[in-house]
């Protein structure tokens, strides 16, 4: 008599080759990855590795390399005016007229977090910026060679046709890469074509160690490092309290009561927020540097921090592994290359799970908007940080019609989620 068999498959072959769709009600899937590499080679010229899955077979990479053209002190010097140009267009735009009562000449788009009142003239602002960056990615990619063609070629359709990507940019240039952009012809509106609205990005990759565990508990562990001067602004009161109520909150407004706590071996914060001013450093010969003052205006900048942990061995019994949202002006740009470390590029090096900051004079009442938004979704566990940093992305640009959130930038982090028994 006919008997039908169990099978089970313990091996396949095809690697999801010839997988079928998920059925309803299961998981959903993460965003595939692209990763894009950009380092100096032996003669100081700058190379590009681009890889992704195989749209047919996921578990295979494509990988394209080549030379880049451009020097990184051109692409630097973009980046930098990319960045300006964001702050001069949106953040310091000036009413050419007031309303009655109005202040002539004032900053009505850095007044508040919705700009819907605003719409026509962000829309236009906008295209400019997205214009500005789709030129700085062509001149990045730009050149003659085989090899390059074929890197501009694949990275612009992954970019453009595969849907959202989880993308890592491991670059010795920090370039504003939330705000470059795809061809904004090609796009229904100029909002789509940024590339922090298409897709999640990082720059930099997890390069951290095994930390001491902090093993079950029931609420999470935050810090809030502030300037007590702030505690008024928009909705800043407010996140002090949502952190409060919904984790084990400690509270710092004095430099010293910072780095006293980076001195320690094992700082077991899930999440470590930065409320505070942002202050671009004339740093001498090394260039600009990036520091932040708490309530005593005592500046703390990158090596400020690092010189705490510098003697702190990367073993099992040591943790510094919090998430990082540093919400202060200017802190989510990196060094020019050869320059000492900021800030932020210092605490992820010292083993910051990410960190999560504004690349431009940021807003005071937007930036307390979106920390409240961030944090109250990274809180409940279910989301990651580049899930939410691109969400807040659209979020704003489309209900407040406000590009500002396209500022943020996450340095590495893309995959950090809130967990409760790590």
């Amino acid at each position: 008599m006919a008997q039908d068999l169990a099978v089970e498959i313990v091996r396949d072959p095809s690697h999801g080759f010839t997988g079928v769709p998920p059925r309803r009600g299961e998981a959903r899937r993460a965003p595939q990855e692209l990763r894009v590499m950009v380092r100096e080679d032996a003669t100081d010229t700058l190379r590009i590795e681009v890889s992704a899955p195989r749209p047919r077979a996921p578990h295979d990479r494509e990988w394209h390399s080549a030379r880049l053209e451009t020097p990184a002190h051109e692409l630097w010097g973009l980046g930098v005016r990319l960045r300006a140009l964001w702050c001069e267009l949106v953040v310091r735009h000036q009413s050419p007229h007031g309303d009655y009562g109005g202040q002539v000449g004032g900053f009505p788009l850095a007044r508040t977090a919705d700009l819907s009142e605003y719409a026509a003239l962000t829309e236009s602002l906008a295209r400019k910026l997205a214009d500005q960056g789709h030129a700085l990615m062509q001149t990045m990619l730009e050149g003659n060679s085989d090899e390059l063609r074929l890197v501009r070629d694949f990275l612009t359709s992954a970019l453009t046709e595969r849907g959202s990507l989880r993308v890592s940019f491991d670059s010795c240039v920090h370039l504003p890469w939330s705000m470059l952009a795809v061809d904004p012809a090609e796009c229904a509106d100029p909002w789509e074509a940024f590339l922090g609205h298409r897709h999640q990005l990082e720059q930099g990759g997890d390069d951290g160690w095994d930390h001491a565990p902090l093993g079950l508990r029931e609420h999470a562990a935050t810090s809030l490092n502030k300037d007590t001067a702030l505690d008024h602004v928009g909705r800043a009161a407010e996140v002090h309290r949502l952190l409060d109520q919904r984790s084990r909150l400690v509270v710092r407004t004095r430099s010293d009561e910072l780095l006293e706590a980076l001195s320690q071996h094992v700082l077991n914060e899930d999440i470590m927020y930065f409320w505070c001013h942002g202050h671009l450093v004339d740093g001498g010969g090394s260039g600009f540097g990036l520091s932040v003052s708490l309530s005593d205006a005592e500046r703390i900048d990158g090596p400020a921090v690092s010189w705490r942990r510098r003697r702190i061995p990367r073993t099992a019994q040591a943790r510094f592994r919090p998430f990082v949202l540093l919400n202060a002006c200017h802190t989510g740009r990196g060094a020019a290359p050869g320059s000492l470390k900021h800030l932020g590029q210092e605490l992820r090096a010292m083993g910051a799970e990410g960190v999560l900051a504004p690349q431009i004079e940021i807003p005071q009442v937007f930036a307390t908007e979106y920390a409240y938004a961030f944090l109250e979704m990274y809180l409940t566990g279910e989301h990651t940080a580049g899930e939410i940093n691109q969400l807040l992305a659209q979020h704003f640009a489309r209900k407040y019609h406000n590009p500002l959130g396209l500022t943020y930038a996450l340095h590495c982090g893309i995959n950090s989620r809130l967990d409760l028994a790590s």
